[in-house]
């Protein structure tokens, strides 16, 4: 399998996680945002939406990091990781949704404008990031995981932007579940580090 990948795109990083934590060799494929090369014609025949990251399983095209984590997860058989009963994967989709819904526009758009300089406004990004953090804080009281009584692949989705929310100036410490969760997430086997930034509250 090749994943095209920046190390700075949280999208990219909960991706290749899940491939590490599934022990599935891989190739990384460094896609150079400088040079627009995610929206370049050769890459935008791969992904027409020039993303990253994308999945290349000899030939089959994955685009999209949710996507990916279900498709891997599917492909090995995993329902560990992907529960196939209603309920379990209905847990799942639901913080499947979130990861792309208010993770995406909280504290992921907050740590764009630090690491991209991107053009949000930290008054309205990181309002909302504290406010999803917030209900996330309240799922993981007296559990140890966000959507069953394991590691699925909701906590992969959430994890990259969560654990590097202070990059963009949204402070973690209020937050002791999502600390102690982050942590059980970091010692799983497989675990591969977000590549961090000098930036933010933490630098």
């Amino acid at each position: 399998m090749k994943l095209y990948y920046h190390p700075l795109s949280g999208h990219a990083h909960r991706a290749r996680l899940f491939l590490s934590l599934l022990g599935i060799p891989h190739e990384l494929q460094y896609v150079d945002f400088a040079k627009r090369e995610h929206k370049s014609d050769a890459f935008l025949a791969i992904n027409p939406f020039g993303q990253v990251p994308v999945l290349d399983d000899d030939g089959t095209l994955i685009c999209d990091s949710n996507a990916i984590l279900v498709y891997l997860a599917k492909k090995t058989g995993r329902t560990d990781w992907l529960p196939e009963d209603p309920a379990g994967a209905a847990a799942v989709q639901r913080w499947l949704s979130v990861a792309a819904g208010q993770i995406a526009h909280g504290p992921a758009q907050a740590r764009l404008i630090n690491v991209f300089k991107a053009p949000y406004r930290p008054e309205e990004v990181i309002p909302r990031s504290h406010a999803i953090l917030t209900l996330i804080e309240g799922a993981l009281d007296g559990r140890d995981w966000i959507a069953a009584d394991h590691p699925t692949i909701a906590d992969v989705a959430l994890y990259s932007y969560v654990e590097r929310a202070p990059e963009g100036d949204v402070d973690l410490k209020p937050y002791p579940n999502i600390r102690q969760w982050l942590g059980r997430i970091e010692v799983l086997p497989g675990f591969v580090e977000f590549q961090k930034t000098p930036i933010g509250i933490d630098a």
